[in-house]
Formats: C-alpha cells, structure tokens, sequence
C-alpha cells in the first residue's frame, strides 16, 4: 500500500469524489467537534448548534461560535484542500463533498463543492422570506460585538448551516447522493462515518460497483471494504503533492 497506488487509482478512475470531514481542517487549526478542545467540550455545548434554542437565544450562538466560525477567515487552507482543488483543476476529481462549514474548500480553490450540512455563506431571516446577508458582512458585525440583524423586521439573521432540528439541504444531499452513485472512486478523508446521513454516502458508490480509500486518524465502520487505507492525512496529502509536482513539474 503506497501513495503512488493511490494517485494511481485517482488517475484511472472514470469518476473520483472525495468526502471531507472534520479532519481535513485539524490540519488548517481548527478544532473539531467531538474530539479533545473541540467545540464540544465547552459547557452548554449542545445548544450552540440547536435550532430551538437559536429562536429561543441567537446571541449564544453568536458567542459560542464568534472565533470557531467568524474567526475562519483568518485560517489558511490545509495540505489535502489545496491538493484537492489541484486535483480537480487536473480534472482528476470531479465533485467534493463536504461536511464541514468552514468554507476552507472554496479558498483553496475547489469549484464543485457540495455542503451538505449547510454554510455560514448566508445569513437568512427566519421571518423575512428574501433577507440575506453574505458571510463577510456578518462576521464583521459578529467580530465587533454584534450580532447580524434583518433590516427589514430587526430580527437577528440565522447562518444556513444545519443545526439540530432543521431539515438538511435536500438538493445538497440529493446532488451528493448523485455524485456517489456516478463514482467508480470515491476518497474517504478526516471522517469517522459516524454521522448520517453523511456516513451513508460512500455506500451509493460501494453499491454501484465502485472503490473508496479511506484517510483518517480513527477507525470507521467501511475500513474493511476500503481499496486502501491510510491514517495520517498531512502525510499522505503531502507525497501525494509531492508526486503531481514531479508529474506535472508543478501543481498551478
């Protein structure tokens, strides 16, 4: 088992897809949810991404998430974003799934991204059908201390990410439902495949035929039908860079 394998296998398929979770973006600083400092160790953690007590009290959200979402801005893309978009500018991938909502993907450079758990891209009034406010212009007033605020009803706006209690974003899932079935390749990286719908994704590939390889740092219930497996993500990422540079004397 060897990178060059890998970038063998990306190579050859017909049709490769990648599913990035949280892992991806430890890599860029930023922590993930469940795992030691994550969000999730914080006190009253449970409601930062609950839709019922956003209604109930937005300003903790605003609070609890003003660096972990707001500060995102100030953080570079890791390793495997940069190599995925260089991938896809290759043609090599043709869509990335994502579970993660910190926009890391679309600075790197990826086009065809899929969100399925939402993006803090947009700010939306939950009274006000048509109000919107763009990631930029919210942080900014969240950075300062305040919070973003329809200027229309006053009401403050909500991210649309998925919380706790919404529905997900059905044409986002369908679009990667869709994805899944068309790959002969799937990549599995920074994902435990412990949340679903997203951890039933790789199965529409699995199910037409197709392969996955599997990066991350802990087990997931696929590992054994994995085409190849990999734990350390940086360092797989990185000789896989590595490779296209010498392949293509360059990765621009």
């Amino acid at each position: 088992m060897s990178v060059e394998e890998l970038f063998g296998k990306i190579r050859r398929a017909r049709h490769c897809t990648a599913l990035t979770g949280a892992g991806v973006s430890t890599l860029s600083g930023i922590p993930d949810f469940r795992g030691k400092g994550g969000l999730y160790s914080t006190t009253d953690a449970e409601k930062i991404f609950d839709a019922q007590y956003f209604e109930k009290d937005p300003s903790f959200y605003y609070r609890a998430a003003s660096s972990f979402i707001y500060g995102i801005d100030k953080k570079e893309p890791s390793v495997v974003h940069i190599a995925l978009a260089q991938l896809e500018k290759k043609g090599y991938v043709k869509a990335l799934i994502t579970q993660n909502i910190d926009l890391l993907h679309q600075k790197a450079g990826s086009g065809a991204v899929i969100e399925i758990h939402g993006s803090p891209e947009t700010h939306y009034c939950l009274r006000c059908a048509g109000a919107r406010m763009p990631f930029q212009e919210a942080a900014a007033i969240v950075r300062s201390g305040g919070l973003p605020a329809c200027p229309a009803c006053q009401s403050v706006l909500k991210p649309a990410i998925t919380f706790f209690g919404d529905m997900l974003p059905m044409d986002a899932l369908r679009a990667a439902v869709d994805e899944a079935q068309k790959s002969d390749l799937m990549l599995i990286l920074g994902t435990s495949l412990t949340v679903y719908p997203a951890a039933s994704i790789p199965q529409h590939t699995l199910r037409q035929g197709g392969e996955i390889v599997i990066v991350n740092n802990m087990p997931t219930p696929l590992d054994d039908m994995a085409a190849l497996r990999f734990d350390d993500l940086g360092e797989v990422f990185e000789a896989l860079r590595n490779i296209m540079e010498k392949q293509y004397g360059g990765t621009s």
